[in-house]
């Protein structure tokens, strides 16, 4: 290897640097992915994080883009470099179970548009990621795979449904890993995990290849983006993932800004810690603040503020997600042909009460009306700076009890907007678990976010490596 620094430091680079390194020959793809590798084998067995691995096809395609390199060709912004496949997108590389039984020996016939665009731009899959069955929770454990773990602290998740995704990228596995976000997806396993994440407006980047589909009520609050270590990494990713690609049909050919192109100082900027469905504790209260002054130390005006009606956000959400008693949900077990659901699936299918259709055309109107009352703080605030969620990463098997649950409130409330929301850890419980804020712009000002979060990531300290992923790599 022709770079100085040790293989251990090297897997905790930014895909940037990463892709950087390759392109100027001081690291070639085969030493990096053969690092990322050995370090995945080092850390996995006690996260459960990535739970099949494609070492072999990984290592043959990396010798691939060597020897074009070696010939001054170039498959794009990635070239060469490692990631992770979340494995509730379809890919040629391996399954897709969706984390549930009956789809365990499903292989899919063409890659998911994300992960076909990260591949077109020189990405190199190493392995896929572990979800909450049809990543309906916010607990990565299912009956295929098992639970994961958080690399900050075993007894707590990494978060659902991208908890997987978000522990190796943390443990220092794979740079990065393209998420989907229907009620926090990317931003809570981003926020218990310590890393940073984006789920853009919703129609920027397609869902097309997702499993479940994202399709009717859950569609119209889904969205995908990137997960990686650092901010720099979401601005990378971001414009390669985004764009129609005639599948999707609420892609919008929108154009994307650069963040480096927004000033903090002089952004307005309404801060909350109590989003009148329940107040963030101390730690993170604390965290939130120290953000905020972070902000308001560069030039930003910041004020209390939050949205009118985000305190009705949970109620909504749940309700809709629920209006058809679970009934959907059930259909694709059977069509699946799984006998047994996850206990988190069975006991979130349990929770649910069935609404007439007028009751739906009422919930729908409503929150058209409510969407509108939200958006009316973009008349006043460039930005929205808030919890990612109530509390640090909890202890396995609580995140979806009802006196929990309306903790994920400050991630929920988004997708019912659509707006963009980009997190960052910006700080630590005493108990050493990573606290991440987030930051929302307005529809289509996915760069505001961006830079927001860019700017606490250097204010603050952003990352952090896990101890547990120091002592391993040793």
């Amino acid at each position: 290897m022709r770079y100085d620094a040790r293989m251990d430091d090297v897997v905790f680079r930014s895909a940037a640097w990463m892709a950087n390194a390759i392109r100027t020959k001081q690291i070639s793809s085969v030493e990096l992915v053969n690092a990322c590798l050995d370090h995945i084998d080092k850390v996995n067995p006690s996260l459960n994080a990535m739970i099949y691995s494609l070492a072999e096809s990984a290592r043959a395609q990396a010798r691939l883009a060597d020897a074009a390199q070696a010939h001054g060709e170039s498959k794009g912004a990635l070239h060469g470099v490692p990631m992770s496949v979340k494995e509730a997108w379809e890919t040629v590389d391996g399954p897709c179970t969706g984390g549930t039984l009956g789809r365990r020996n499903y292989r899919p016939t063409q890659d998911a548009t994300v992960v076909a665009r990260l591949k077109a731009a020189g990405a190199i899959p190493v392995g896929l990621t572990n979800t909450p069955e049809f990543s309906y929770a916010f607990e990565s454990d299912n009956l295929v795979y098992g639970r994961t773990n958080n690399p900050y602290d075993a007894s707590r998740t990494p978060g659902g449904s991208g908890g997987g995704g978000a522990a190796i990228i943390a443990a220092g596995g794979v740079p990065f890993e393209p998420g989907a976000d229907m009620g926090g997806s990317i931003r809570l396993p981003s926020h218990f995990s310590g890393i940073a994440g984006i789920k853009p407006t919703k129609g920027l980047v397609p869902m097309s290849g997702y499993f479940p589909p994202s399709w009717g009520i859950a569609g119209a609050m889904s969205a995908a983006g990137p997960m990686a270590r650092y901010v720099e990494d979401l601005s990378l990713l971001l414009p390669i993932m985004a764009g129609p690609d005639g599948i999707d049909s609420s892609l919008a050919a929108a154009p994307l800004h650069d963040p480096r192109s927004v000033a903090v100082k002089g952004l307005r900027v309404a801060v909350h810690t109590d989003n009148g469905v329940i107040k963030a504790n101390a730690d993170t209260d604390r965290i939130v603040r120290a953000a905020a002054k972070a902000l308001e130390s560069a030039g930003a005006i910041v004020e209390e503020a939050r949205p009118q009606g985000v305190e009705h956000s949970f109620n909504m959400f749940m309700g809709l997600l629920g209006a058809d008693g679970g009934a959907g949900i059930r259909g694709l077990l059977h069509m699946c042909g799984s006998e047994q659901a996850h206990p988190y699936l069975e006991g979130a299918l349990a929770a649910l009460t069935p609404i007439t259709s007028a009751e739906l055309v009422r919930m729908l109107a409503n929150l058209d009306a409510w969407r509108t009352g939200m958006l009316s703080i973009f008349r006043k605030y460039d930005l929205v700076l808030c919890p990612a969620n109530a509390y640090p990463a909890v202890a396995h098997g609580t995140a979806m009890l009802p006196d929990v649950l309306p903790a994920f409130s400050y991630t929920i409330a988004y997708n019912l907007t659509g707006w963009p929301g980009a997190v960052v850890r910006c700080g630590a419980s005493a108990e050493g678990w990573p606290i991440a804020v987030q930051a929302l712009s307005a529809p289509w000002r996915d760069h505001v976010a961006l830079a927001a979060v860019e700017h606490l990531e250097t204010a603050l300290g952003g990352y952090q490596r896990p101890i547990h992923a120091r002592v391993a790599a040793r």
